[in-house]
């Protein structure tokens, strides 16, 4: 045999294993129930980059929520969700005449996060809000710099600068005082973080630990599922939410005029859940409970005496590829059609499914007065115009989109009637929706939901509202990227 023949041969082989592959990817992609315009998506891509587009299906494509790649049973935190979620969902029932101002125009969401990811309902609550990056950092670092006995910080980015030196310097010193530090980074957003780095701060003492490593042979399962949420706990009293990331651009900007962000401090017991939430994160990554050391040794909130006197009634939501729900996906849409008078959203990242667009027309096209803000400059220009591909329809349901134009606005919040509020690590896009790991808070509070609104319209002035007329004028090159971007929405 020759040698053209033995290469015709091999190249026959390789393509009946490549068109095998590829048929049994759209098999699983037509007939176990995924969704239809994403499967669609994903066969596009395959067909048009032979090869090409099968890798990068392996690798980003496939729905591992599924397939049960992370699990929360058997813990001692889920279990006891369980049982806490249960016995309010039975309270709450037979309350349902009596129930508090503050929930009560709003059961329907309140049960759904009780049922679909277990957040206790509680009470005995304080908050603030920072607005923008540098605010939040200087609070937290000073939080942290007051830990007693430990600090547990979770961040989507941490980086060798200005801002991650600080902190590296922070936690390790506060190590050595004796402090129990442990601290989860994303091995994806942090993928330039230096090994020397990470090696200086275990040296000193932090536990410190990566989220998903990303590389063989565990890249295929880990690359599309990453943690997105931003956590500080400390001494399990006071703890941050938001969408706040330990890098220089949070703080003073980077190449954007000002960095805006929306973070938030809690005291209480919605604390409990964070650490909660913290706590199941790092099971996953080493396998070892912390809630066998002293300091963790306490149950859930609902059950412990009050520590905090102001009543703001908190969910706070977890949700990723650990749960059998879209659980952010699942809150956002039933805080959008709870809304009877007004919505306002802030969001860097605007690519939502169908369903939420739906809602929010639906809601436009119902007489409440729904506002979006998206940023003019964006740090990810491919998803920028993909997230302007909609807004045609919402301006056409009479949705009011304004463009941020004093820099960049990262903040992710949701507020309705200023009756209840979410603010939390989720974007509106599919990528947080499905795929990430988030974490958020459902705010039962009429002077925090007021509070945001707020700030939402100090953001006014800084901004400028699209005219459908202007808005149809834009250049036909942009329309064209904007529809282009749209058919691969799904898949970002």
């Amino acid at each position: 045999m020759t040698n053209n023949s033995i290469s015709s041969v091999i190249s026959l082989l390789l393509y009946l294993f490549y068109l095998g592959l590829a048929l049994y990817f759209i098999y699983d992609l037509i007939f176990k129930k995924h969704n239809p315009s994403k499967s669609l998506a994903w066969i596009v891509v395959m067909l048009l980059l032979p090869y090409v587009g099968l890798i990068i299906y392996i690798y980003v494509g496939r729905d591992f929520r599924k397939n049960k790649m992370y699990s929360r049973k058997g813990l001692h935190d889920e279990r006891l969700k369980r049982e806490l979620s249960a016995l309010q969902v039975e309270q709450l029932n037979q309350a349902q005449e009596n129930l508090p101002a503050d929930i009560a125009s709003h059961k329907k969401l309140v049960f759904l996060a009780l049922n679909n990811s277990r957040s206790i309902l509680t009470v005995h609550n304080s908050t603030r809000l920072y607005y923008t990056g540098k605010e939040a950092l200087e609070a937290m670092y000073e939080s942290a710099g007051k830990a007693r006995h430990h600090i547990h910080l979770q961040s989507f980015i941490i980086e060798n600068d200005s801002v991650g030196t600080r902190w590296k310097n922070l936690l390790c010193r506060k190590a050595m005082e004796g402090v129990d530090v442990c601290v989860i980074y994303d091995d994806f957003g942090s993928w330039y973080l230096p090994k020397s780095f990470i090696k200086e701060i275990r040296t000193a003492g932090v536990h410190i630990e990566p989220f998903g490593k990303v590389g063989f042979p565990g890249l295929r399962a880990m690359i599309n599922y990453r943690n997105h949420r931003k956590l500080l706990i400390v001494d399990g009293e006071e703890g941050y939410l938001g969408g706040v990331n330990i890098a220089d651009r949070y703080y003073d900007g980077g190449s954007s005029l000002e960095w805006r962000d929306t973070q938030i401090r809690i005291r209480g017991e919605a604390v409990k859940q964070l650490e909660s939430s913290f706590l199941m994160d790092w099971y996953f990554i080493t396998h070892k409970n912390l809630r066998r050391r002293r300091y963790y040794s306490y149950q859930l909130p609902y059950l412990e005496e009050d520590t905090v006197p102001e009543t703001c009634y908190m969910q706070i939501v977890s949700s990723g590829p650990d749960s059998d729900w879209a659980d952010i996906m699942q809150l956002y849409l039933t805080t959008i059609t709870e809304a009877r008078k007004c919505i306002s959203i802030t969001t860097p990242y605007f690519i939502p499914n169908e369903s939420i667009l739906n809602a929010l027309r639906t809601a436009a096209l119902g007489g409440v007065e729904v506002r979006i803000m998206l940023p003019q400059e964006s740090d990810a220009r491919f998803v920028h115009y993909a997230s302007l591909s909609y807004v045609t329809e919402l301006l056409d349901a009479g949705v009011k989109v304004y463009m941020y134009t004093k820099g960049f606005i990262h903040s992710k919040t949701i507020s309705i009637d200023g009756t209840c509020c979410v603010i939390g690590s989720a974007n509106l896009d599919n990528r947080s929706l499905e795929h990430h790991f988030e974490v958020g808070a459902i705010i039962y509070n009429p002077a925090v939901s007021i509070e945001v609104e707020d700030q939402f319209d100090r953001y006014l002035n800084d901004s400028r509202l699209i005219i459908r007329k202007a808005w149809d004028k834009r250049p036909f090159r942009h329309k064209v990227f904007e529809q282009l971007t749209r058919l691969l929405s799904p898949l970002l």
